[in-house]
C-alpha cells in the first residue's frame, strides 16, 4: 500500500518540471433550448480573467491550461467546467427552475458534473439558500424536510439517542446511507442504538456536527452506489460539498422558540471567505447553538405515589375496593402535603449546546501540472442534557428516602466531541487526474449521570453523580483515485475511466465509567426469603464496567474501476466494479450498470442494477452493557451482549455443563441487490420531472434482537446468575425487501413583477420483512424462543414506524427586496406494533394486539417572510408548524386512570396500553411533538472581490 502511495507522488514530480504556458479557448454558449446565449459571463475560477459571450453566443479567452471556467447567466445554472487540456468548448445552459438542477458529482466519477436530469441515477441537490430559508438550523432537520426520502425525528428517553437523531434514507436503516464530506468519506457516530427507538441496533452519522454555515450544498443520491464508495451505501449516499467559493463574510443569527414558551433557540453563524491570490480559497465558518428542551409529557396515572407498590400498584394487602380506598386517601394526602407534580416527566427533544467550525483550504502549488494542496477540517462539541423515567419514592429498589424524599427524575448528560481533517493532493499527470487523500476522523461521546443514585449503597451516603464512561470510534481512510476523459475512443464519443484504492483502518473503544456508577454494594431492601436487593449502578444509566470496556480495530482494503460513456448522443451507460477486504470477517465484490437514454430531446428513460453490501459495524460487533429500559411502565435491567460472548455463541444443552447459549452465527456482512428505472423531463423550458422507481432487496440485514425475558426457563438457564433480567443481541437475522416511488416536479413562472418557484417532491415506499434468520439452537427450542429473536414489535419497526410516503410542496414568491416562501410536507401514517398478542388468530384470523395503533398522516406547514432591509443586511421571520400541528395521541386505556380501585380483571394495569402510566402520550417517528414554532433570523453579507 505505502507503494502505491508513491505513485502519483512519483508523476508529478516527472512533469512539474514542464514550463506553464497559458492557452486560448475558444467556445459557442446556448441555452436549453440550443439558441445562442449573448451576454453570459464566463471567467476562469478563482481569477479576475474573464470575458462574456458575443452576440452569437461565442467568446474566446486566455487561460491555464489546467484551469476550470465558470459559466453563468440570469435565469441558469452556473456551470463549473475543468479544461483539460481542451481548447474549445460547447456549453449548454440550463434554466434554474430551482436549485434542483445545479449540476451534481454524486454517483460518478466523470471529471464534468451533469444536471440531475441527465444523470444515470437520481441526484436530489440541495443549495445554501435552501437550508437558510426556513426555521430549522442543524441538517438532518433540514433535510427531513427538504428531502422526502429522507426522514429523521428526534427522540426521547432512549439514552444516547436523545442526543444524536437517527435518520434513514427510502425507509432503510440509519446505517445504510453512505454520508460524504467534499466526495470523502464520513466516519459514523460511536454510539449504537439500543433503545426502543426507529434504528434500533444500527449505528448512523451524527450529521449535525457539520455547521450549515459551512455548506454549499447537499446532493443526495437515491440509489445503490455500494460498487462506487464501498460500504453503507445501499440506500444511497449524502454528500456534503463545503463552500469553496464565498468571499467576504457572510454571517447569521436565528432566535426563536415554540408556541407553548419552550424548547428556546439561539443559533449564530458565520462564513468568511478569503482569495488567495488566483491560486486557491480559503473558507472558514463557525456556528454556536443554544437549544432549549420541550417538554410535551401527559400526567401520572399511577393510582399510588407515596405508599403503593413498585410502579405505583396496590399493594398485595389492599385486596378490596374499599381498602383500596383507604389507602388512595392517605396517599392523596401526602401528595397535597407534599406538593407532588403528577407532571413528571421531561418527554421532549433535549437540552443542547453546540461550538462547531469547519476550514475547507485549496491552493495550487504547481499551475503547470495543476498541483494543488487541500485540507478540509472540522471540529464540534455537543452538550446535551436529557432526562430518563421519574424514580417514584415507593420504587424502594431503586431510590432512597433519605436523599429524594419524593422520588427524582435522573438525567443523561453527554459530551459529544467530533473531529475530522482531510488531507491530499491533486495534480494532472499522463493524462490523468490525479488525487491522493487522507480521512481521519473519530466521535466520541461523554456519559455524565446527574440527579441520581446508586440505590445499593447504604442509606444515605449515595453520590448523585457519576461519571458512566465514554464510547468511541476512529476512522482512518486513504485513497488514490485516477480518472480521465477521452474523447473518440473507437465508436465512443467520449470515456470516462477511474480507478483507485482505498485502505481503512476502524477503531472502536469503550471506557469504564467510575466505580460507583456500575457497582452493586448489596443492599438489602428486605431480608425475604428470598431477600431484595436494591438495584445497582446509577439509575438511568449504569456505567460502562471494566468488563464491558475494550479497544477493537479492523482493516479493509479495496480497489474499484468506474467507467462512464456517452455511448451516442442519446445513450449515456456506466459500469462500476469494486472488491474489499476486511480483516474481521473476508472479501466482498460489488458491481454496478446503469444507464439513461433519451427518448425525445427533452425526455430521457434510466435505470440502474446493482448489489451492494454494508458490512457489521464494531460497534455492532463488539457493543456490551447494562442498562434500565421501562416496558409498559416496568423497569428492567437489560444486557446487551457483543456477538462474540457465548451466552450469544455457543448451543443450548438442558442440563448441560459450561455456558449455555443461543447458538447464533457470527455477524458477516448485509448484501443487498438494488433495481431502479426512472423518467426525466423538461416542461415548458423551465420545469423539470423525476420519476423512479425502487426495489431494494437486503439479505442477512444486521438487527438487534428481541429482549430475551429470564421467565423463560431457557433464558434463565442460560442467564444464571447475571444480576440481569432480560438480554438482547446482534444478529443477521432477517430478509428485507423496499419498494418505492421518488417524484420530484419543479417549475418557475414569472408572475406580474416577480418570480413564482413551484416545487413538488413526493416519497412512497414499503418495506417488508420476508424472513427470519433463526439458529438451530432457538428453532429447536419448544417455549417460544422463535417468537422472540425478532418479535412483531421489531417487525414493526422495519415495516411501519416510519412514514410509507412523504409529500413536499413548495412555493417562493420574490418581489423586489421582498420574499415569501411556504412550505407544506404531509408526513404519511406510521403503526405501533406491540411485541404480545391478544388472543392469536381472533380479529378475524389476523395476529392482534389491543396497543397495536395506526398514527393518521399529517400536513405540517412552514412559512417565512423575507426582506432585504439594505444590500448588506437581511430579515426573516416566520414560523415552523404553524398551524401547531401535533401527532395522534396514543390511545389510553379507561381502566388506566388513577381513581380505579377496581380488584381483578378490572384492576389498574399500565400495560394494557402504551403510555407510561399516561405520561407518553406522543409518537415521535413521524415529525416529533414539538408544535409550533416562531423565529427571527438577520443575515449580513459583507462581499469583497478576490
Amino acid at each position: 500500500m505505502k507503494r502505491l502511495l508513491l505513485l502519483p507522488a512519483v508523476a508529478i514530480a516527472l512533469v512539474s518540471q514542464a514550463q506553464a504556458q497559458n492557452i486560448t479557448v475558444t467556445g459557442r454558449v446556448t441555452n436549453a433550448a440550443g439558441q445562442t446565449q449573448p451576454g453570459v459571463t464566463v471567467l476562469e475560477r478563482g481569477t479576475t480573467n474573464g470575458t462574456s459571450t458575443d452576440g452569437n453566443g461565442r467568446f474566446e479567452l486566455s487561460v491555464s491550461p489546467t484551469a476550470t471556467l465558470v459559466v453563468s447567466a440570469v435565469g441558469s445554472a452556473t456551470q463549473q467546467i475543468p479544461l483539460n487540456g481542451r481548447t474549445t468548448l460547447e456549453v449548454r445552459l440550463q434554466d434554474a427552475a430551482t436549485d434542483l438542477n445545479e449540476v451534481v458529482v454524486t454517483g460518478s466519477r466523470a471529471t464534468e458534473g451533469r444536471s440531475n436530469v441527465l444523470t444515470t441515477s437520481p441526484v436530489d441537490v440541495i443549495s445554501a439558500r435552501e437550508i437558510k430559508v426556513f426555521a430549522q438550523t442543524d441538517v438532518s432537520q433540514i433535510l427531513t424536510y427538504i428531502a422526502p426520502s429522507f426522514q429523521s425525528s428526534r427522540q426521547a428517553i432512549s439514552d444516547g439517542t436523545d442526543h444524536v437523531d437517527p435518520a434513514s434514507l427510502r425507509g432503510l436503516g440509519p446505517d445504510q446511507v453512505l454520508v460524504l464530506v467534499n466526495g470523502k468519506r464520513r466516519h459514523s457516530s460511536a454510539l449504537v442504538n439500543i433503545n426502543g427507538t426507529v434504528g434500533r441496533g444500527s449505528v448512523g452519522t451524527d450529521l449535525n456536527t457539520i455547521p450549515n454555515a459551512s455548506i454549499k450544498r447537499i446532493e443526495v443520491l437515491r440509489d445503490g452506489a455500494a460498487a462506487q464508495y464501498g460500504s453503507d451505501a445501499i440506500a444511497g449516499v449524502i454528500n456534503i460539498q463545503l463552500k469553496d467559493d464565498t468571499t467576504g463574510v457572510q454571517a447569521s443569527s436565528t432566535v426563536g422558540q415554540t408556541y407553548e414558551s419552550d424548547g428556546r433557540l439561539y443559533q449564530a453563524d458565520a462564513n468568511v471567505g478569503v482569495g488567495l491570490n488566483g491560486r486557491g480559497y480559503l473558507d472558514l465558518s463557525g456556528q454556536f447553538s443554544n437549544r432549549g428542551y420541550t417538554n410535551r409529557s401527559g400526567v401520572d396515572t399511577a393510582p399510588l405515589i407515596y405508599l403503593g407498590g413498585n410502579s405505583g400498584t396496590y399493594p398485595a394487602s389492599a385486596n378490596t375496593e374499599q381498602l383500596r380506598r383507604n389507602l388512595k386517601a392517605q396517599d392523596d394526602a401526602l401528595v397535597a402535603q407534599r406538593g407532588y407534580d403528577r407532571r413528571n416527566l421531561r418527554l421532549g427533544q433535549s437540552e443542547a449546546r453546540t461550538y462547531g467550525g469547519f476550514l475547507n483550504f485549496g491552493y495550487t502549488l504547481v499551475p503547470a501540472v495543476g498541483l494543488e494542496a487541500y485540507v478540509t477540517a472540522g471540529a464540534s462539541r455537543r452538550t446535551g442534557k436529557a432526562a430518563g423515567f421519574y424514580r417514584l419514592p415507593n420504587q424502594i429498589t431503586q431510590t432512597d428516602a433519605t436523599l429524594y424524599s419524593n422520588g427524582f427524575l435522573p438525567f443523561i448528560n453527554t459530551t459529544i466531541i467530533d473531529q475530522s481533517i482531510i488531507t491530499g493532493l491533486r495534480a494532472r499527470a499522463l493524462g490523468f487526474d490525479i488525487d491522493l487523500s487522507n480521512t481521519f476522523g473519530r466521535n466520541e461521546i461523554a456519559f455524565d449521570i446527574s440527579n441520581t443514585l446508586n440505590a445499593s449503597l447504604p442509606v444515605g451516603i449515595s453520590p448523585t453523580n457519576f461519571y458512566a464512561g465514554t464510547i468511541a470510534f476512529r476512522q482512518n481512510t486513504s485513497n488514490l483515485n485516477f480518472t480521465r476523459r477521452f474523447t473518440n475512443v473507437a465508436v465512443l464519443s467520449t470515456l470516462n475511466v477511474a480507478f483507485g484504492a482505498e485502505y481503512r483502518d476502524d477503531n472502536y473503544q469503550i471506557e469504564a465509567g467510575e466505580r460507583g456508577s456500575y457497582e452493586n454494594y448489596g443492599r438489602v431492601i428486605a431480608p425475604g426469603p428470598p431477600p431484595t436487593f436494591a438495584a445497582a449502578g446509577a439509575q438511568v444509566f449504569p456505567g460502562y464496567q471494566p468488563s464491558d470496556a475494550l479497544n477493537r480495530s479492523r482493516t479493509n482494503t479495496a480497489g474499484y474501476v468506474d467507467l462512464e460513456s456517452d455511448i451516442t448522443e442519446k445513450l449515456l451507460v456506466s459500469v462500476a466494479g469494486r472488491a474489499e477486504r476486511y480483516s474481521d470477517f473476508g472479501n466482498n465484490v460489488s458491481g454496478k450498470l446503469a444507464a439513461r437514454y433519451s427518448i425525445l430531446p427533452d425526455v430521457a428513460v434510466r435505470g440502474a442494477i446493482s448489489n451492494g453490501f454494508r458490512a457489521p459495524s464494531l460497534q455492532q460487533r463488539y457493543f456490551t452493557n447494562t442498562s434500565t429500559q421501562f416496558v409498559q411502565g416496568a423497569p428492567n435491567q437489560v444486557l446487551t451482549v457483543n456477538n462474540d460472548n457465548p451466552i450469544v455463541r455457543n448451543g443450548f444443552t438442558a442440563g448441560g455443563a459450561g455456558q449455555q447459549g443461543f447458538g447464533i452465527g457470527s455477524l458477516k456482512q448485509e448484501k443487498s441487490k438494488n433495481y431502479s428505472l426512472g423518467l426525466t423531463a423538461r416542461i415548458l423550458k423551465t420545469g423539470t420531472i423525476t420519476l423512479d422507481a425502487y426495489q431494494i432487496d437486503i439479505q442477512d440485514r444486521i438487527v438487534l434482537s428481541s429482549q430475551f425475558s429470564r421467565a423463560n426457563p431457557t433464558v434463565a438457564a442460560i442467564l444464571g446468575n447475571l444480576p440481569v433480567s432480560q438480554v438482547q443481541f446482534f444478529a443477521n437475522a432477517v430478509n428485507t425487501r423496499t419498494r418505492g416511488i421518488d417524484v420530484v416536479a419543479n417549475q418557475r413562472l414569472d408572475l406580474g413583477p416577480g418570480r413564482l418557484i413551484l416545487t413538488v417532491a413526493a416519497n412512497f415506499n414499503e418495506t417488508e420483512v420476508r424472513k427470519v434468520n433463526s439458529s438451530s439452537t432457538i428453532d429447536a427450542d419448544q417455549t417460544g424462543l422463535q417468537n422472540t429473536l425478532f418479535d412483531r414489535q421489531q417487525r414493526g419497526r422495519l415495516e411501519n414506524a416510519q412514514p410509507r410516503s412523504k409529500i413536499n410542496l413548495t412555493a417562493g414568491y420574490a418581489l423586489g427586496i421582498f420574499g415569501v416562501e411556504a412550505r407544506t410536507v404531509r408526513f404519511g401514517a406510521v403503526q405501533y406494533k406491540d411485541a404480545r398478542l391478544d388472543n392469536p388468530g381472533a380479529n378475524n384470523g389476523f395476529l392482534f394486539s389491543s396497543i397495536d395503533q395506526t398514527f393518521s398522516a399529517k400536513w405540517v406547514t412552514d412559512l417565512t417572510l423575507s426582506a432585504q432591509v439594505t444590500k448588506q443586511i437581511g430579515l426573516t421571520v416566520g414560523a415552523s408548524n404553524l398551524f401547531d400541528v401535533y401527532p395522534d395521541k396514543y390511545r389510553v386505556n379507561e381502566l388506566n386512570n388513577e381513581q380505579n380501585v377496581a380488584v381483578g380483571a378490572l384492576a389498574y394495569n399500565s400495560s394494557r396500553d402504551n403510555t407510561n402510566r399516561g405520561r407518553t402520550i406522543y409518537n415521535p417517528n413521524q415529525f416529533g411533538y414539538n408544535g409550533g414554532f416562531y423565529f427571527a433570523r438577520v443575515i449580513v453579507n459583507l462581499p469583497t472581490s478576490r
